[in-house]
């Protein structure tokens, strides 16, 4: 499916120069957003996943119906002061300063293999950050499922050691 046509472009959002790709009119058409899920819960069966993992808010948005259709369980990764248990935290760098993400501490077991799951693959620090918290706990990452990805932006360079689905490119 050309899941594209079902992507609107917001010209100079959040900020003049920026085409921001909304996903929201995708979720407004259950049948390409079903479709959409369904390609990655194919490719999560294909590689074989014992755990979906997503950072908020999008990737939960993403996550969590492939979570569903699997019956595998979904970690949510989230900014510092979100979670309510133990976590473990990474700090990461953004254009414009740092950032934290952080994982409850027993959300993923040693061993387990693990799907990232997000709406855009942009720079990649997310999901870097994210892949070292799953890393930390003895995780391993057996694949990245994106939406779109913004290839001018080179985030996939960062995920050269890890295999990635995206339904869309720009």
């Amino acid at each position: 499916m050309d899941y594209k046509q079902y992507i609107t472009i917001v010209e100079d959002w959040p900020k003049k120069g920026i085409r921001f790709k909304d996903i929201t009119t995708l979720m407004d058409n259950g049948p390409a957003f079903k479709s959409a899920v369904d390609e990655i819960v194919q490719y999560a069966k294909d590689i074989n996943v014992d755990v979906i993992v997503g950072p908020e808010a999008r990737g939960f948005i993403v996550g969590c119906p492939v979570s569903y259709a699997l019956e595998v369980g979904f970690a949510p990764v989230r900014k510092e002061g979100k979670l309510p248990r133990e976590t473990i935290k990474v700090e990461y760098g953004l254009e414009y300063g740092n950032d934290a993400l952080t994982i409850h501490k027993d959300a993923i077991k040693p061993g387990q293999r693990v799907l990232f799951t997000d709406d855009l693959l942009a720079t990649g620090g997310t999901v870097e950050a994210t892949i070292d918290l799953v890393e930390q706990l003895g995780g391993e990452v057996v694949g990245c499922a994106f939406l779109i990805e913004l290839s001018y932006l080179n985030g996939r360079e960062k995920l050269k050691d890890y295999d990635i689905l995206s339904l869309m490119e720009y």
